[in-house]
C-alpha cells in the first residue's frame, strides 16, 4: 500500500487530514446537494496535480469542458492552461448515449491511453440513468479496484437530494471509498451558506469538526465555523457574533484601563496624603525641638539667676550644692 500523500489543493483542507491531503492512490468521493461545490473542491484536486507536473483524466457526465472551465475560472482556477500543456484532459459525455458497459470500456481504454495519476469522474450519480444502481455499483467497485491496482488516485463526486439522508450516497459507494467528505448546506437567518467536514478517511488522522466552505475570487476558503450557545452559525449570524464579541471584549478591555486608571489616581492622592503628614510630622517634631531648646535654655537662665541670687544672701548650701556640681562635671577634680 502506498504511503505518499497529495495535496488536495485547498490548504485547510490538507490541515484538516494530518496537513498532507489524500493517500496516493486511494479512492475520495465529495458528495451533497446540488450547487455546494463538489465541482470546485475536485477543480482544486486537478489543479493541484497539474501544477506538481501530474497527468489528469477528468470525465465529465454533467457538463461540457467549456463550461467546467469557465466556472472555474469564476473562482480564480485555471484549467485551460493545463490542457493546453497537455497535463490535463477531458472526456465529456452522456451516460445515456451508450450502455453502463460501454461507457467502463471507454473509461479504461482512456486511462490506458493517457496514464494519469489523477482522475475524476463528475458526478457518478449520473451513470445511474443508464443503468440500475446495483450494476452502478458494480462497475464503479471493478473501475476503483483497477485505479488502486494502477496506482491512479480516483475522485468522485456525487449528487445527493436535497430532502434525503446526507451520509448516503445515490449508488450506495460509500463503503468502497478511502475518504469520504460531505458538503452540507446550513440554512440559518435567512441565509443558505455552506459546510464540509470529513466522514471518513481511512489510514489517517482527521479532523472531525466542520469548516465554513467559501467560493471566493482565489478559489475555495474554509474557515472555522462558530459554535455558541445558540449552536453553529455562519455567514453574516456568525460575522455579527464576531462583532459582538469584539464590542463586549473592547468594552470589558476600556472597564479595565478606567478602573487602573482610578487605582492610579487614588494612589496619588494617598501618596499625597502621606507627604502632607508626613510634612506635618517634621514641622510638629522641629517644634518640639525648639520647645525642648527653649526649656533647657530657660531652666540654664534660672539656676544661674538663683545661684546669683544665693550668692547675694549667703546661701552656704545653695553655693555648695553649686561647686559640687561643678566638681562632677570636672570628674571630681
Amino acid at each position: 500500500m502506498p504511503h505518499k500523500r497529495v495535496s488536495t489543493g485547498i490548504p485547510r483542507l490538507d490541515t484538516m487530514m494530518e496537513g498532507k491531503g489524500y493517500f496516493q492512490g486511494s479512492s475520495i468521493l465529495v458528495t451533497g446537494t446540488s450547487g455546494c461545490g463538489k465541482s470546485s473542491v475536485a477543480a482544486h484536486f486537478v489543479d493541484a496535480a497539474c501544477r506538481r507536473g501530474e497527468r489528469c483524466l477528468y470525465f465529465a457526465f454533467e457538463e461540457s469542458r467549456n463550461q467546467i472551465i469557465r466556472n472555474m475560472r469564476s473562482i480564480g482556477i485555471d484549467l485551460e492552461q493545463w490542457v493546453n500543456k497537455g497535463l490535463l484532459e477531458f472526456h465529456n459525455s452522456r451516460p445515456t448515449l451508450c450502455g453502463l458497459e460501454m461507457n467502463l470500456v471507454s473509461m479504461h481504454k482512456a486511462i490506458e491511453l493517457f496514464n494519469p495519476a489523477i482522475i475524476v469522474i463528475d458526478p457518478i450519480s449520473n451513470l445511474v440513468t443508464s443503468a440500475s444502481e446495483n450494476e452502478v455499483k458494480s462497475m464503479l467497485s471493478r473501475l476503483i479496484d483497477f485505479l488502486k491496482m494502477k496506482g491512479i488516485t480516483a475522485l468522485c463526486t456525487d449528487l445527493t437530494a436535497a430532502n434525503g439522508s446526507l451520509e448516503r450516497t445515490e449508488i450506495g459507494i460509500s463503503s468502497l471509498m478511502d475518504t469520504w467528505l460531505l458538503l452540507q448546506a446550513i440554512e440559518a437567518n435567512g441565509e443558505r451558506n455552506r459546510g464540509l467536514y470529513i466522514l471518513k478517511s481511512r489510514g489517517m488522522e482527521h479532523s472531525n469538526q466542520i469548516r465554513e466552505f467559501y467560493l471566493t475570487d482565489n478559489g475555495v476558503q474554509l474557515r472555522d465555523v462558530y459554535v455558541g450557545s445558540s449552536g453553529v452559525l455562519t455567514g453574516a449570524a456568525r460575522i455579527a457574533q464576531v462583532a459582538r464579541e469584539k464590542a463586549e471584549k473592547l468594552a470589558r478591555s476600556q472597564d479595565i484601563e478606567q478602573k487602573q486608571r482610578n487605582i492610579e489616581r487614588k494612589k496619588e492622592v494617598i501618596e499625597a496624603q502621606i507627604a502632607a503628614l508626613r510634612t506635618g510630622l517634621d514641622a510638629e517634631k522641629e517644634d518640639l525641638e525648639r520647645a525642648i531648646t527653649r526649656e533647657n535654655l530657660y531652666q540654664k537662665v534660672l539656676d544661674e539667676e538663683t545661684f546669683l541670687m544665693a550668692q547675694t544672701r549667703r546661701a552656704d548650701d545653695l553655693i555648695s550644692k553649686k561647686n559640687d556640681a561643678k566638681l562632677v562635671k570636672r570628674g571630681g577634680k
